[in-house]
């Protein structure tokens, strides 16, 4: 097969990136105190925050409500409620307030509206005008306006719906834009530890946002709650903003061998302009649409799981709010920890078992969703067996972490250079399920019946299986006619593939125009 002009390697793995010889060969930089592992760490607490900003109002709405407007039922479950502790006395000066069960609604989902507004925007925008400031601003938005949401709620429902959306718009921008810098710093053959890495800040984000803000609640009251996670915010953005640069070419303090390996195994990657972008081929792009067709499946389950999960650890199991937080945070630490491992398993196979890259993407994504959709069906036959019920949510979410490494990165196989982009249409179309998932899920189970949930679970496990079916079909890592276009070099003839080189090496000038998203 004839070697590709990406150094993805795509679909063959007869000459690997780190062992070529000759005039091409690259010498690997050590991982050790390295800036991309550095930045992969630090965008790592980015999502945390991000995610904890995002979950911690579902737990703070529990101490927010009068309790005298909650139901009589409110403390009933299908099965025998489990004991706990009894709540200490402490002098609360957060109000409470009396918004129905619709009002709740709008507010919990309100972040969602704002979020998808800004998800192909924020890709446009990072690869024009670079990602650092975009993703930094972005979270501090959100970081603002979080420490805004207890006087927003003292104003009323609609000034914090407000604030919601404000800051799904501010979060909006976060993925698309840290996608599109991994396009500059992120090696081929390291991509799928890099980027899980980076990305499991999100689960870890839940892991902690979800007990702790049960736990705030519980000895403090529900404002600390923003409190405490806003000034975690704050000291993110002091850090990202002197600590990260927007390419290795503008990086002050990266060594000279990593700034070289970094370039030179992305030379044929990225595009030399930020000005040009195919829309027509990125619209008409069969793996795209693969990719989008599994993000959409993917995160119905998990928005679903995320929003409900603790109802129905209340309303069926009979956990107290305590324990929910503890046990609802159980399946994304599991998540976490397989999106780490899986992400260092699957460059393990690209590199040194030599799986093509197809294989592996497909394979991952397989048991992130189908994986998944089996233990989900299990959960809803579990009845009051708590045990198990914990269990098999646990190992569901758990096994969603392999996704990481599957679909959820194949953007940046498809085209390194427009990869923002590609994120922001995906992730635009898979933040639907979070508007719609648990609305039909709550329509679903007004009585609050084991049968009525697993009716819930069905739904999932059914989306799951089919975007994983989908993707197998469709998805891709080399590409036809309609997507050439996308990569810099892949449908230029040999001696334009070589003049392009050489102007990429001309001098370090010319070297930075190489990245998608240049330095501020």
């Amino acid at each position: 097969m004839k070697q590709s002009a990406s150094d993805s390697e795509t679909d063959d793995y007869e000459q690997p990136l780190l062992h070529r010889k000759q005039d091409d060969e690259i010498i690997r930089a050590p991982v050790l105190c390295s800036s991309r592992y550095g930045l992969a760490i630090l965008s790592c607490y980015g999502f945390f925050v991000a995610y904890a900003l995002r979950v911690n109002l579902s737990v703070a709405m529990v101490d927010m409500l009068n309790s005298s407007s909650s139901s009589s039922g409110a403390n009933d479950s299908v099965c025998q409620r489990h004991s706990s502790p009894a709540r200490p006395k402490h002098n609360h000066t957060a109000s409470v307030y009396d918004w129905d069960s619709e009002t709740q609604g709008w507010i919990l989902g309100s972040f969602f509206y704002g979020y998808i507004i800004t998800q192909i925007p924020g890709g446009y925008l990072a690869r024009k005008y670079g990602a650092k400031w975009l993703l930094g601003f972005g979270i501090l938005g959100t970081v603002i306006f979080t420490l805004l949401t207890p006087v927003a709620a003292d104003l009323g429902a609609g000034y914090l719906i407000a604030v919601r959306v404000l800051e799904g718009i501010g979060e909006g921008v976060t993925f698309p834009a840290m996608h599109a810098m991994w396009a500059s710093w992120a090696p081929p053959l390291e991509r799928s530890r890099l980027l899980t890495i980076s990305y499991a800040g999100a689960q870890l984000g839940t892991v902690v946002a979800l007990p702790l803000s049960g736990q705030i609640c519980f000895y403090l009251d529900w404002t600390y709650v923003f409190y405490i996670f806003g000034a975690v915010g704050l000291l993110w953005f002091i850090l990202w903003v002197f600590l990260v640069s927007n390419s290795p070419s503008s990086h002050r303090r990266i060594t000279e061998t990593e700034r070289t390996y970094i370039i030179a195994s992305l030379k044929n990657e990225l595009s030399p302009t930020s000005d040009y972008i195919p829309w027509t081929s990125i619209l008409t792009s069969v793996p795209l649409w693969a990719i989008v067709v599994a993000h959409f499946s993917y995160n119905w389950t998990f928005y679903t799981l995320l929003t409900l999960l603790p109802t129905y650890m209340n309303d069926i199991l009979g956990f107290s709010i305590k324990q929910n937080g503890m046990l609802s945070a159980l399946p994304y630490l599991g998540c976490w920890l397989l999106s780490m491992g899986g992400g260092q398993l699957a460059d393990y196979l690209r590199e040194t078992c030599l799986f093509r890259t197809v294989i592996v993407r497909k394979a991952f994504t397989i048991i992130g969703m189908m994986g998944p959709a089996v233990f989900l069906v299990a959960a809803g036959y579990t009845n009051c067996n708590y045990i198990m019920a914990v269990i098999f949510l646990t190992v569901s979410s758990s096994l969603g972490g392999f996704s990481a490494s599957g679909f959820n990165i194949n953007h940046l196989d498809i085209a390194p250079s427009y990869a923002g982009i590609l994120l922001g249409i995906t992730n635009s179309f898979a933040t639907i399920p979070g508007m719609v998932g648990p609305v039909i899920a709550r329509s679903l189970t007004k009585s609050n019946t084991i049968l009525e949930w697993r009716t819930v679970f069905f739904i999932s496990a059914g989306i799951n299986l089919f975007g994983a079916l989908f993707y197998t079909l469709f998805g891709k890592v080399q590409h036809g006619k309609c997507m050439r276009s996308l990569h810099p070099l892949r449908s230029r003839s040999g001696a334009q593939i070589k003049a392009v080189r050489r102007r990429a090496t001309v001098s370090p000038a010319a070297a930075r125009l190489s990245a998608p998203a240049q330095a501020l």
